[in-house]
């Protein structure tokens, strides 16, 4: 079974080719364009590869949230 990630990232560019990427590894990967639209995933994930300067609430903000649950 393979591990599925979530790659936030406001370019969505950059999260289109880390989805590719960590595909070609084995990853099932989702992405967001924002922490808000990742906390509305309402799927479990193995991890997390974000961004930490996003408009709005920041990855360091969004790893605050996540971690205290």
């Amino acid at each position: 079974m393979s591990q599925t990630l979530l790659v936030i990232d406001d370019d969505q560019r950059l999260g289109q080719l880390l989805k590719e990427f960590l595909g070609r590894d084995g990853y099932q990967v989702l992405l967001a364009d924002s922490a808000e639209a990742a906390l509305n995933i309402g799927t479990m994930v193995d991890g997390l590869v974000l961004d930490v300067m996003m408009p709005g609430m920041s990855g360091i903000e969004l790893t605050e949230r996540v971690r205290d649950g």
